[in-house]
Order: structure tokens, then sequence, then C-alpha cells
């Protein structure tokens, strides 16, 4: 998100040459890119080089300020994990004190809640000390504003996360058919059979319900979750000896050895292979092995084929610091109908009554959810939202916004 800020306010001004003649952009970025890991395993980890890290990356903002004159400090602010609650310390110490305002950017939710928790007293004077009372707190949601209250916010503005369309072409390539997998699977479970050609439009395989996992394969993200939810539906299917069977794809990467050790494990479960399809359906015979399949991380056309190929999106979890998940928003953009926990913002960005929201660690909540959001939505309805509420030019907007209200002339 914050690249996408970056780029959306005209880039980094300290690697674009003034050109002559054209508009001075009304917001400027001077950017420093702080990336203190190397991957996904160093993340929230500690160690001594980040040090060195954080002290040249806060001298190259401190530098900004008197080179380039900026005075507004745009930071974003740790989650509740120790490690990372330190480091904004020792940043907001070396950088605060050199400018006119700070902005914090509350990506991440919970911050609050952990320091209250889980924190010491003196962790929790420190970080509402270092921290606390900033011209401005961009929030992603009202559930977030509890943070931006408790640090004592001058201000604050309410602007949730959003993307460029990844699914421009929706209503005249994807649409068509996620409606025709949509009937299929009515006429399927009405015990009628399929033609040729609505076996054709519907991707030949309208019998295999296509369930994707968008995140990092944690149990606080819920993927352990999501493998009992698939187990108790194809185990559902087949005690009704029904044709219908449904496979987890995961997309993500695993942090721990451990549980991606108990994820293969799991896998191999007897409940999570799948089992023969009692109907002579074409192709159905090739539905064989486990019910889960492992795309490791997946960016690009990869990751459109994911959602594109997908009939529901599961993302279950109760992750400390979740709040906008950009997944979600990916699989409104798609029309893809989705599954996930009352967790935190969550609920905020559904329509009242949304039926794909469940409690945490509750499988069998996820598996009927799966199956009610699959035979009752065919993702309009999901689209719709994303354009109305989850735009890049919405988001951008409602930002700038935010930021003018600082330095309505010069917003750097």
């Amino acid at each position: 998100m914050v690249q996408l800020m970056l780029e959306g306010f005209g880039g980094d001004q300290r690697r674009r040459p003034p050109t002559a003649g054209a508009p001075s952009p009304a917001i400027r970025c001077y950017h420093v890119n702080a990336r203190l890991s190397a991957g996904i395993q160093d993340i929230g980890g500690f160690q001594p080089r980040k040090i060195f890290l954080i002290f040249k990356y806060s001298l190259q903002a401190v530098w900004c300020r008197f080179r380039y004159g900026v005075k507004n400090f745009y930071y974003v602010p740790a989650p509740g994990k120790r490690a990372a609650v330190y480091r904004d310390w020792l940043v907001l110490l070396l950088c605060r004190p050199f400018f006119k305002r700070t902005v914090l950017h509350w990506h991440a939710a919970g911050l609050s809640a952990w320091l209250d928790s889980s924190a010491s007293r003196f962790t929790r004077w420190l970080t509402l000390r270092m921290l606390g009372k900033p011209e401005l707190s961009v929030v992603l949601s009202e559930y977030n504003r509890t943070d931006a209250q408790r640090f004592r916010s001058q201000r604050m503005a309410t602007v949730s996360n959003g993307l460029a369309d990844p699914c421009p072409a929706f209503h005249k390539d994807l649409l068509p058919r996620r409606q025709a997998r949509f009937a299929a699977r009515a006429k399927l479970h009405s015990g009628a059979a399929l033609v040729p050609e609505e076996l054709k439009a519907a991707g030949s395989d309208p019998y295999l319900l296509n369930v994707l996992y968008v995140a990092h394969c944690t149990r606080e993200k819920g993927l352990f979750d999501a493998l009992d939810a698939i187990a108790a539906l194809n185990q559902k299917f087949t005690a009704a000896h029904s044709c219908a069977r449904a496979r987890l794809m995961v997309a993500g990467e695993f942090i721990d050895n451990v549980e991606r050790d108990e994820f293969e494990t799991r896998c191999r479960a007897p409940d999570l292979q799948l089992s023969k399809i009692p109907a002579a359906i074409p192709g159905a015979e090739q539905v064989t092995g486990s019910a889960v399949q492992y795309l490791g991380f997946i960016s690009g056309d990869a990751k459109k084929q994911a959602f594109s190929q997908s009939d529901c999106l599961c993302f279950p979890t109760y992750y400390l610091a979740e709040n906008v998940p950009v997944a979600l928003i990916e699989a409104m953009a798609f029309g893809l109908p989705i599954v996930t926990t009352r967790w935190r913002s969550l609920p905020e960005l559904f329509p009242p009554g949304y039926e794909g929201l469940v409690d945490i660690r509750s499988p069998d909540q996820l598996s009927k959810a799966m199956e009610r959001v699959t035979s009752t939505q065919s993702g309009e309805a999901l689209r719709d939202l994303f354009l109305r509420n989850f735009t890049l030019d919405r988001h951008l907007s409602r930002l700038a916004e935010a930021l003018a209200t600082l330095e309505p002339s010069a917003q750097d």
C-alpha cells in the first residue's frame, strides 16, 4: 500500500529529475525505503544488523528534512510485536524531533490492545510517549480508530485500502464463467445432469469447488482452520452421495518450519483425500489425490489466474494485527465470494447481514459458510462493492484530502 501511495503521488521526488514545464505534484514524497528484513522469516525478529540499518535510514530521513525542506514525517507504526515496537522507539527518537509534524498511517491494528494486555508498564509508557500526539493519524477502519485515539492523535482520518482494478474486463471475461459455474453447481446439487454446453461454459469441472487461501501460511491467519473446513465439507458431500467435491488452493509462504511440517502432515491425512465421485460426469474420474494444492508464493499473472479460477476465497484469520487485508479487496475485484471471520475490522468491509462471516477458530462454521455463499452468490455484488469503496483512485483521493489538512499550501 505504501508503494501504491508513492506511485499515486508522483513517486520519490529524490529520484525524479525535474521536467521543464511539468506541473509540480500537489503532494511531494521523499521516500526512504526502510527495509530491515531480507526475507519473510526475518520479519519481526531481532538481528544486530537491523540496528545499523535503522540508524542509516533515520539519517537519510533527517537529510531529506534539511536538503529538501520536508516538514512532515510520515510513518507506519508497528503491530503489537516487541522487536517491531522497539524499532519504532528508535526511529521516532532519531527522526521526530527534526520534523514539524508527524503522520502515522495505521496499516496494522491492535497496538493499543497489545500494550494493555501484553506489554510491561515501561513499554506501554515509552511507546505512548514516542508515538503519542501525532498531528494526523490515518486509520483504515472504524475499529482502527481505537489505536489513533489511544495515542491522542490531534486529527484522524479514515481511509480504507484500495487497489487498481486487477480485472477490468470482469463483465466480459470472468462473469460469464462465474455465472455458468454457479448455475451448474445448483443443477448438480439438485441431482440433474449437465449437458455438454453447460460443462464447457462452466470450465469442465463444475463439480469441483475451488477454494482459495491467500495469506501467510500460519495458524493465526487461519490456514489449519481452512484445512479442517475443507475436510468437513468433503465428508458432508460424500455422506450425502453428492457429486460435489471441494479443493483448497493455498497461496502464501511459511514463516515457521514447524508449521510447514504440520501442514504437510495434515495434507496427507485420509480426510483430506478426494473420494471417488458417484456419478458419470465427464472428467470427474481425474479428481483424485489430495484435496489441497499448495501454490507457494504467487504474484502477477499466476495470482490473477488463481483468483479467476477459484469459486470462493477462504480467509479465516485471527491474526493479532489484522486490519484491512488486501487479499479481501482483490477477491472482491474478481467477484469472488468470500468467507472470513468476524475479527477486528473485517465485518466493516461487507454489507450488513453478509452471510460469509463466521466466528474465529470455527472450521465447522467455515465449511457451512463456504457451501452457503457458493450456492447463493455468483460474485457480482462483491464486485460492485469493490467499485464503490475500494478502488485505487478513491483511496488516493481520500488520502490526499487527509494529508491536505496538515498544510494546505505545501504538503511535503
